[in-house]
């Protein structure tokens, strides 16, 4: 089985494992149950509209929240929100629930919340639902280009 993701990270050399599941449900939670992997170690996609037609990429741990008003000031804008689903598989060419960072439609900036650098592996959506990529942290974050920041929401 293979996706623009999964093809993107064979030609850039990138180690990665594909794991399957049964894709039920939408969400990191139910993927890193249905994997037998730890929620904070499994990356949630999202896409964040900066307004203006801006969007960045922003990879969360399953087990946090983005913190608005730190996603705003981190990209030099006013207001930040999570674009809605729509639009979302309209930049990157994925479907909710299957988005990975990897070979998106629209390029896009990246931000990677830090705390995922402590893994030494974790798991990203791989392009469909029901794929996760297991992978380094590390080689995310390179191979993305991918800014790392604190973007949790203080709770």
């Amino acid at each position: 089985m293979s996706t623009r993701a999964i093809s993107y990270l064979a030609r850039q050399r990138i180690p990665h494992e594909v794991v399957s599941y049964a894709h039920e449900e939408k969400g990191a939670r139910f993927a890193a149950r249905a994997v037998g992997f730890p929620l904070a170690q499994t990356i949630k996609t999202l896409v964040a509209d900066l307004g203006g037609h801006r969007y960045r990429l922003v990879l969360m741990p399953g087990d946090r929240e983005v913190s608005m008003k730190k996603l705003a000031k981190v990209c030099g804008v006013k207001r930040a929100a999570m674009a809605d689903a729509a639009t979302a598989e309209r930049v990157t060419g994925y479907l909710v629930g299957g988005i990975s960072p990897f070979a998106t439609r629209q390029a896009m900036k990246v931000l990677m919340e830090q705390c995922l650098l402590d893994f030494t592996e974790v798991m990203i959506n791989a392009g469909q639902r029901g794929l996760l990529l297991k992978m380094a942290p590390g080689d995310i974050a390179r191979v993305l280009g991918a800014e790392t920041v604190s973007l949790t929401e203080t709770l």
